[in-house]
C-alpha cells in the first residue's frame, strides 16, 4: 500500500483529471481520504463514479449524487462498470470537467482510483472495449499501474486498489468487509453478517421476510442468521445451525443482489454515524478509536 501510494502520487503530477471509483452501496464508507489528499494536492478535478448502482438504492443513490455533485471540481453519475453504455458516457463527462485539455495538442490524461474490488478494471477493460486488465471477485487483483490510449485525444491509467490503514469508523469498516472491499482472511464473516443484518432489519425488513420467509419483527442480528440457517437447511452434527455457512450465505446475496437493491449508507445516515462520533469522543475525552484490518501494516 505504501509502495502503491507513491506511485499514484507520481503519476498525479501528470494527469489531468482523477476517475474515482466508488461502490454506490457505500459511497462514503469506500472513498479512500488519501485519495482526496492526492488529487487536491495537485487540485485536480474527479469524476466520482458511483459503480455497482444497479445494486444500490436508487433513491439512496440520487441523494448521494446530489451530495457530492455540491463539491467543487467534482462530477458525481451512477452507472454500472459492466454495462458498455453506461461506460460510454464517462470519456464526455471528464471531457466537460477538463475542458482545456482533450485535443490533438493536449490530450486528457485521465488516472483510474479508488479502494480494492469496486470495479476499476472492470472500467478500464469496458473504456478500452477489451480485456487490458485482469479482474476478480476478490481484494487487490490489479498488482501495479497500466497506461493506455484511448484515442488520439485521451489516455487513462489504472492503479491498484487503494486502501488506508487506518479505518477510523468500525461500522465502515463493517461496510468495507459486508461488500468485499476487505479479503475474508482480515476479518470473521458472523460479525459482519450480523453488521449487514441489523442494517436490513432497520432499513430493508421487507427484503429480508421475501428472501428468507421470516418475519423480520422481534428479530436482531443474530436472529436473522439463524433464519437463514433454518430456510437452506444449514446444520451442524447435532442439530445447532450452521452460522459460519448462513453467514456467508447472507452476505453472498447481499453481494451479488439476489436480496434486492440496498445501500448500506446514505448522506443523512453519515451525517448521523459522524455526529455521534465526535459526541462520543467529547464526552470521554478519548483520541478517537480506529478499526486496524491485518493488512495495515502492509
Amino acid at each position: 500500500m505504501v509502495s502503491a501510494r507513491k506511485k499514484a502520487a507520481e503519476t498525479m503530477e501528470s494527469t489531468d483529471l482523477v476517475i474515482e471509483v466508488l461502490d454506490a452501496r457505500l459511497p462514503e464508507a469506500s472513498c479512500n481520504p488519501m485519495i482526496k489528499e492526492l488529487r487536491l494536492h495537485r487540485q485536480r478535478p474527479c469524476l466520482k463514479i458511483l459503480n455497482k448502482a444497479d445494486l444500490a438504492d436508487p433513491a439512496a443513490t440520487q441523494a448521494w449524487i446530489n451530495f457530492y455533485n455540491q463539491q467543487p471540481g467534482v462530477k458525481a453519475v451512477a452507472l454500472s462498470c459492466k454495462k458498455p453504455s453506461d461506460v460510454a458516457k464517462v470519456p464526455g463527462l471528464c471531457l466537460a470537467l477538463a475542458p482545456h485539455r482533450g485535443t490533438l495538442l493536449k490530450p486528457l490524461r485521465m488516472m483510474i482510483m479508488g479502494i480494492p474490488n469496486v470495479g476499476k478494471s472492470t472500467l478500464m477493460n469496458a473504456l478500452l472495449k477489451r480485456r487490458v486488465a485482469a479482474v476478480g471477485d476478490e481484494p487487490a487483483v490489479t498488482k501495479s499501474q497500466q497506461s493506455f490510449d484511448l484515442n488520439d485525444r485521451m489516455s487513462v491509467t489504472d492503479t491498484p486498489g487503494l486502501m488506508w490503514p487506518r479505518i477510523e469508523h468500525d461500522s465502515d469498516g463493517y461496510m468495507l468487509a459486508a461488500s468485499h472491499a476487505i479479503g475474508r482472511n482480515a476479518v470473521i464473516d458472523e460479525e459482519v453478517a450480523e453488521f449487514l443484518a441489523n442494517i436490513l432489519l432497520a432499513r430493508y425488513p421487507a427484503l429480508l421476510t421475501a428472501r428468507y420467509g421470516c418475519a423480520a419483527g422481534g428479530l436482531d442480528g443474530i436472529g436473522v442468521i439463524e433464519a437463514v440457517a433454518k430456510r437452506r437447511a444449514f446444520r451442524l452434527k447435532g442439530g445447532a445451525p450452521d452460522m459460519e455457512k448462513a453467514s456467508l450465505a447472507l452476505l453472498t446475496d447481499y453481494r451479488t443482489g439476489a436480496l434486492g437493491r440496498i445501500s448500506l449508507e446514505t448522506p443523512e445516515s453519515r451525517k448521523t454515524m459522524l455526529s455521534g462520533h465526535r459526541l462520543a469522543q467529547a464526552e470521554s475525552g478519548k483520541e478517537p478509536s480506529s478499526v486496524r484490518h491485518k493488512n495495515s501494516e502492509a
